[in-house]
């Protein structure tokens, strides 16, 4: 029992279970939109959702990374004042990007409207300001490390419009649309708990300053740049083939195995954002050696983890894709000739190269270095780009997009690894032989406990 509590409240635990929460009822509500939706419909929901990350990454990639290192050893004052200058960055972004978008809208509307971005002009400068709150709060949250609240935030988020999807897919009531608005009031709704509770630090607003105003930001503007570059390696392929000849049935079909991705990055995004507080603080603390022996450790236990992941993708992809998708696409699409279930398997092998890549970036961070990091993913970006065009343009074919993940992914391996040995001085073998040290505590620490009980119960 000891045992269990002990996991329970683990930080990684909380968060990968948080990360599992929202990812489970992601692809819920994405294979119940894929079987209620026409494709055409579901591409212009994808695009909607695919728009709106990137550009949440460019809101909150502005201050996110720089609040979660500079709070790790912030006093109580400059506490408040940087989680103040927080809120003020992130309305101030907000407000910029609504009405940029508002003004491209109303200047370009007919085209727009005949676009499958209309849903996301339309409607997202409405709903960045009613997620602003509660997304202020989880970076506040993971910086305390208080992951239970995350969970807290997550579950009714995701868990509120999972349940108006199922309703919709039983009764057919709601067009898209519709399904936009009950996001719009389920988003409000979970800033309002935040703004109650005081987890999202909006009210210390007033309490920003110049000083911590200008830390955040030159901190921010390097990792704006990676967060973007990031999200557009993941949206990058959806984006060109949604403008390129391939069309909206394309976007779709590709959605599909992007979507089952997020089931391998379930543990990343877990592991990541604990490591990134742990290895900041140590950074913080001039502890370089903790610094790199937490890369070890998490890149080691992420790599082994993922190999196991990969390979059941990759065996089990046709199971996946009907699960998610359902049996319509389990065979060739007679109208474009893609096959979902060949693209899957690529993204297992992708899959394999996300933890050295990812934490790579965030060992850069910790320990000050955002711009290199930075140049790290403007590097990746335009491999990714220049792979797509070519996969799209000259091939024709959405395997060879898939395709271009891995070959962008390892650019940014090399390249990561390069500036970070700079900085740390690393023996890669030790990323293995620290991930097998991970896995072996881990059990001997679960055995002998639960033989320490059972004597004593004697």
């Amino acid at each position: 029992m000891k045992t269990l509590k002990a996991i329970v409240r683990e930080d990684n635990f909380l968060s990968l279970t948080g990360n599992l929460v929202i990812a489970v009822l992601g692809i819920g509500g994405f294979a119940l939109l894929a079987r209620g939706l026409s494709l055409d419909v579901f591409g212009q929901w994808v695009l909607f959702i695919t728009g709106g990350s990137f550009i949440e990454m460019f809101r909150f990639g502005i201050t996110n990374n720089g609040l979660i290192r500079f709070l790790s050893g912030a006093d109580e004052s400059s506490r408040i004042e940087l989680i103040g200058s927080n809120a003020l960055i992130g309305l101030v972004a907000t407000l910029v990007i609504a009405l940029i978008m508002i003004f491209c809208y109303l200047q370009f509307n007919h085209e727009i409207s005949n676009s499958g971005y209309n849903l996301f002009f339309k409607w997202y400068p409405l709903l960045a300001f009613l997620n602003l709150p509660w997304n202020n709060a989880l970076v506040v949250l993971q910086a305390d490390r208080k992951y239970d609240k995350i969970l807290v935030l997550k579950s009714i988020n995701s868990g509120l419009f999972f349940l108006v999807i199922l309703i919709n897919f039983f009764t057919g009531a709601m067009s898209v649309g519709k399904l936009v608005i009950a996001l719009l009031f389920i988003n409000a709704f979970t800033s309002l708990i935040s703004i109650v509770l005081g987890w999202d630090g909006t009210k210390f607003i007033f309490k920003a300053n110049k000083k911590t105003n200008k830390t955040l930001l030159d901190f921010g503007k390097y990792t704006t740049f990676t967060l973007i570059g990031t999200n557009l390696l993941r949206s990058a392929d959806t984006i060109i083939i949604s403008l390129s000849p391939l069309g909206s049935a394309a976007v779709a079909l590709y959605s599909i195995p992007l979507k089952l991705t997020e089931l391998q990055q379930i543990p990343l995004r877990s592991f990541v954002a604990t490591a990134f507080p742990k290895m900041s603080k140590a950074s913080v603390q001039g502890k370089t050696e903790e610094v790199r022996n937490l890369f070890y450790t998490y890149s080691g236990a992420l790599t082994y983890l993922f190999a196991g992941l990969s390979l059941f993708t990759f065996v089990f992809a046709e199971f996946f894709v009907w699960v998610i998708s359902g049996s319509q696409y389990l065979v060739t699409d007679p109208e474009t000739g893609f096959n979902v279930v060949h693209i899957v398997r690529v993204f297992s092998i992708y899959g394999l190269l996300l933890p050295i890549d990812r934490m790579t970036g965030i060992g850069l961070d910790s320990i000050n270095k955002p711009k290199i990091n930075a140049i790290k993913v403007f590097v990746m970006v335009l491999a990714n780009i220049i792979g797509d065009c070519i996969a799209i343009f000259m091939f024709k074919s959405l395997l060879l997009v898939a395709v271009a993940s891995i070959i962008f992914t390892l650019v940014g391996i090399c390249m990561g690894m390069y500036f970070l040995n700079k900085e740390l001085t690393l023996a890669y073998k030790e990323i293995f032989s620290s991930g097998i040290n991970f896995y072996r505590d881990l059990i001997h620490k679960a055995t002998n406990t639960n033989l320490n009980e059972s004597a004593k119960t004697k």
